[in-house]
């Protein structure tokens, strides 16, 4: 009962001390974004400015490099006006002069840097959209930004077989759904076949963080292996989570190969006991995840219907398209607001 006191203590700590950063982060990125949004205006601006010029007058491209050094030899210590970053803001000018009096001006709320990413990475506006909302929501970094555009989250978000629908009320079925993905990628993994399920686990645990940016945000690591005990034995759960926006425990079992279908009937099992033995009565019903290599969805859909517990079973890939420079990518929006709100405040 004592180990049970403990873990409830961290995850009330845990939940707590989210809860403080995320004001403390939210009043830093109201005065963050209030200088990126006159920034990003900005350029906006120039960028019009220099779009009318040279349809009035028909400059043609080496004007933009006299500018640069004009505007460079009036402000020596100012970044943020190479030619390079000027034809930028032409471009910018350009794919949303439209939006600008038609919709909310998203696209001020997050860095300079993350628009260009999405303007040379995204030509589909809609989808484009999807991932500033995804931004704001998440904190991405751009280097996180663009590994999630690479792996076309989009397209794996809230893809995965559960019957969240059939146990959870319709809202919160559909939190659920969007919270977890089909495929997941562990691209930061150097393991390779022939492996085992424990030298996935170890090699997950070591990799703990871009293991989380890949589950997703609100995910909190609880403990690997961890230990149940119900009635005389004792069962030991691959990786337990808390996920602190869902408000509920994260059972995830690891298995190598084809899906089973016993294995939906192990992780409900865990499931139930977590809820008995771990789980607080504010908490809701405890989720399950499978991730296998592979799966029948028909088959999954079909083990899953009697299961009295929300279970999702997704695959996982092992594949190399992570970026060898990659860092350290908890949320950093906050670095990244400050490192274009310093083009504009030298």
């Amino acid at each position: 009962m004592d180990k049970i006191k403990e873990l409830h203590h961290t995850v009330d700590y845990n939940s707590f001390l989210v809860e403080i950063k995320n004001q403390i982060k939210i009043s830093q990125q109201k005065a963050f974004s209030a200088i990126n949004q006159e920034m990003i205006m900005l350029y906006s601006h120039i960028g019009a400015m220099i779009e009318q010029k040279q349809k009035e007058l028909g400059w043609g491209a080496k004007v933009i490099d006299k500018l640069s050094q004009d505007i460079l030899r009036e402000f020596p210590n100012m970044s943020g006006f190479s030619t390079r970053n000027l034809k930028r803001m032409v471009r910018f000018f350009k794919e949303y002069k439209d939006d600008f009096e038609k919709v909310p001006l998203t696209v001020a709320q997050i860095p300079w840097t993350h628009n260009i990413i999405l303007i040379e990475k995204i030509k589909d506006k809609k989808l484009r959209y999807w991932y500033i909302q995804k931004i704001l929501e998440n904190g991405w970094s751009k280097d996180v930004l663009t590994l999630m555009i690479k792996s076309e989250v989009h397209k794996r978000e809230g893809s995965l077989v559960s019957n969240f629908k059939n146990i959870l009320p319709p809202l919160e079925s559909d939190l659920v759904q969007q919270s977890f993905k089909d495929p997941y990628r562990f691209d930061f993994l150097t393991i390779t076949e022939p492996f085992r399920e424990k030298e996935l686990e170890n090699s997950l645990i070591k990799h703990m963080e871009k293991f989380l940016i890949e589950l997703g945000s609100g995910f909190a690591f609880v403990g690997r292996q961890y230990k149940l005990e119900i009635g005389d034995d004792d069962f030991y759960i691959d990786l337990l989570f808390y996920h602190l926006k869902l408000r509920c425990f994260v059972v995830v079992e690891l298995k190598k190969g084809k899906f089973k279908p016993e294995y939906s009937g192990q992780v409900n099992f865990y499931c139930s006991a977590v809820d008995s033995v771990l789980a607080q009565k504010e908490d809701k019903p405890t989720i399950g995840l499978i991730l296998c290599q592979e799966k029948n969805e028909i088959v999954a859909e079909y083990f899953l219907r009697n299961m009295s517990q929300p279970i999702g079973i997704s695959e996982y890939q092992l594949t190399e398209i992570l970026p060898k420079e990659f860092e350290s990518c908890l949320p950093t929006i906050e670095n990244e607001l400050k490192s274009n709100l310093e083009e504009l405040l030298i």
